[in-house]
């Protein structure tokens, strides 16, 4: 560095970013990526304010809308924010909540015991992130508004009328210069009101998108009101299941100061599926209130089998994964200062929390296996149907392990490996059927895409016990190919992926009916025993066109019938001569290696669908519908949801 540039460096060479300026230039910090999921997580911050004045008891209706410009209304029937002069700031109260980062009533606590919303960021970060946002306050008989352009005020707070409703009522439109896609999913915000619900009961929710209107031209409208809260939510997610016990043990209560609430019941599946709340926050990687759960569980359990004598004729240990075969739980905990961990910041680290939830787990348990032997004999079987299972499974994982230890020949005889040893650039496809396999083979590129063919339908894992699972050809060949392995200290089932050798994992099927289906299977099974790699964004869906139009020399690919119509029209209108020549594409075989290669795998041209989870409770009881034996459910969810024809989990 030059002596001229030494001294011009000063403290006006730091940029400073303070506040809103900073949301704006850094918007992931604050609300995790600026796709689809950050675009909807604005929503849920303004729903957060709402749902702590429930929390303490202000407020019992929270509507929620869509507008046809794709802007979003919040309004709420609490106490209003205060619009009185903040001592400190010298504005009005309102001002300060919606454009100072970190300020508002959560920080209080006076105000809130505990507090929703992701880290407290906070409606001011909407603010900062909308091109224009409006608040009324309905407070003492008052109407107050202000409004702002990406986060700054236009005007001071101004009272413009007076009103009997109390509440408040935010509109904001997100700054499409900041989002990649500013165009909100009615179905996502519909299950996180729908969550929001069953976690805050006898809070009605309704949520309106008046985009779609239905026969009668009205706006299409949900309405969400729960009266037993978790009870409710373990039967909405297990309504597919064959419950193994006639009733919820549930509990509700305060230990150690801190809120718990459990509901669980045991079906006849072989999965695990337990989902955690710290706050409202569906905390994806468990934490501090998990292990507590699981330790009240197991223990409770483990002593109460020990005493009845069922036991004595196993020949080998129950472990803590026995327990939770079968098992639906729900876990909610409120806490005041919640400390997240984890690789996306939805791990509990709160150590304080583990005795409490453990206490309550113990303490339910006990009382409900003593009031219902039959019930309690009944889990104890199924534990040890599980245990005799997971001993076979043993054998069946070992022999997955070994092969994923050996390299070269220990890889899949049918696998066509890529050059490169880097996972952050390899791909590797799953291919539906020895000969679209084939052309994938010829069309790739050999330095980064690797080819695994599947033979037609893999195993439907929703009806498999785990061991059985394990013994199938095609998923020890994914196991072993992907390089993961199964089981940790902490959980059995959890996956391990360290060795993971590709970075993306690309489901390529045909795009027909039982192509979606394979896909659906593959997608199962990932959900249900590949769960970190989907939650940290390694699994894709490749997507094939279906048409490819034809006019003299001219040529087009389309993905949907709507681009189709549109290509003919714009063929026709050229005025070239003679008609158009539509071939539809059903399956991967029917294109050439570089007509797959150009459509569907080079990364410049491609379209990739990354599966992400928004709500895991909501994908659960998706998954169970789709793949279980009840038939009207998954008919009637076919039947709503044939117009989109993909599958958006």
């Amino acid at each position: 560095m030059s002596e001229e540039k030494k001294q011009n460096y000063s403290a006006d060479s730091i940029q400073a970013l303070e506040g809103m300026e900073h949301v704006r230039m850094r918007p992931s910090m604050y609300i995790g990526d600026v796709g689809v999921r950050g675009l909807h997580h604005l929503v849920y911050e303004v729903v957060d304010n709402s749902i702590d004045e429930a929390m303490g008891g202000h407020c019992d209706e929270i509507q929620v809308w869509i507008n046809e410009d794709n802007s979003i209304g919040v309004r709420d029937n609490g106490r209003g924010i205060p619009v009185d002069i903040h001592k400190k700031e010298g504005v009005s109260a309102l001002e300060v909540v919606m454009t100072k980062i970190g300020a508002g009533g959560k920080f209080d606590k006076d105000s809130y015991k505990v507090s929703g919303g992701l880290h407290g960021v906070g409606v001011s970060v909407v603010n900062a992130l909308s091109d224009d946002l409006k608040a009324t306050v309905y407070r003492d008989g008052k109407v107050y508004e202000q409004e702002y352009q990406k986060g700054k005020a236009l005007y001071p707070v101004k009272e413009t009328g007076t009103s009997d409703l109390r509440g408040t009522e935010v509109t904001f439109k997100p700054d499409p210069t900041i989002f990649e896609d500013t165009v909100f999913s009615y179905e996502t915000l519909t299950d996180r009101m729908r969550e929001l619900s069953f976690l805050n009961k006898q809070v009605r929710i309704t949520i309106t998108d008046h985009r779609e209107k239905d026969d009668e031209g009205n706006s299409i409208s949900k309405e969400f009101y729960s009266t037993e809260g978790l009870k409710e939510f373990v039967r909405y997610i297990d309504e597919t299941r064959e419950p193994l016990i006639a009733e919820i043990i549930h509990m509700e209560g305060e230990r150690n100061g801190i809120p718990v609430e459990v509901a669980m019941i045991y079906n006849t599946s072989y999965a695990e599926n337990i989902h955690a709340y710290v706050n409202n926050i569906n905390t994806h990687e468990g934490g501090t209130h998990l292990s507590g759960f699981r330790r009240g569980l197991t223990a409770t359990l483990k002593k109460y089998a020990e005493t009845s004598g069922m036991l004595d004729k196993l020949k080998f240990e129950i472990s803590g994964d026995d327990f939770r075969e079968g098992l639906t739980a729900i876990i909610s905990v409120k806490v005041q200062e919640p400390q997240f961990e984890g690789q996306t910041k939805t791990k509990l680290g709160n150590r304080e929390v583990t005795a409490p939830v453990s206490q309550a787990v113990t303490e339910m348990l006990t009382n409900y296996l003593e009031e219902h032997p039959a019930d309690a004999r009944i889990i104890v079987q199924k534990v040890i149907l599980a245990a005799t299972a997971r001993h076979a499974a043993t054998k069946a994982r070992e022999m997955v392990q070994r092969k994923n230890v050996m390299t070269g020949s220990g890889l899949p005889g049918k696998l066509s490996d890529c050059a490169s040893k880097d996972p952050a650039e390899c791909e590797i496809y799953l291919v539906e059927g020895d000969s679209a396999g084939g052309t994938a083979k010829q069309g790739r590129d050999r330095h980064f895409q690797a080819i695994m063919p599947l033979r037609g339908k893999i195993l439907n894992v929703e009806k498999a016990m785990q061991h059985k699972i394990l013994d199938n050809e095609e998923i020890k060949n994914i196991y072993t190919a992907l390089g993961v392995r199964i089981g940790t200290e902490e959980d059995a089932r959890a996956l391990n992926i360290e060795k993971l050798r590709y970075h993306k994992i690309i489901i390529m099927c045909d795009a027909d009916v039982d192509g979606s289906h394979i896909e659906t299977l593959i997608l199962t099974f990932f959900f249900r025993y590949m769960f970190e790699l989907v939650e940290k964004g390694h699994v894709y869906i490749a997507t094939p066109p279906l048409y490819l139009l034809k006019k003299g020399k001219d040529q087009k690919y389309c993905w949907t019938d709507e681009e189709r119509d549109a290509t003919v029209q714009e063929f026709k209108g050229a005025g070239k001569d003679g008609s158009v020549h539509i071939q539809r594409y059903k399956g991967l075989g029917e294109m050439n290696a570089e007509q797959l290669w150009s459509t569907t795998m080079n990364p410049e041209f491609r379209t990739l669908r990354q599966i992400t989870i928004d709500n895991a409770a909501s994908a659960d009881h998706t998954f169970s519908m789709l793949m279980g034996d009840d038939v009207p459910p998954r008919r009637e969810f076919i039947e709503a949801n044939a117009k989109y024809a993909k599958i958006d989990i």
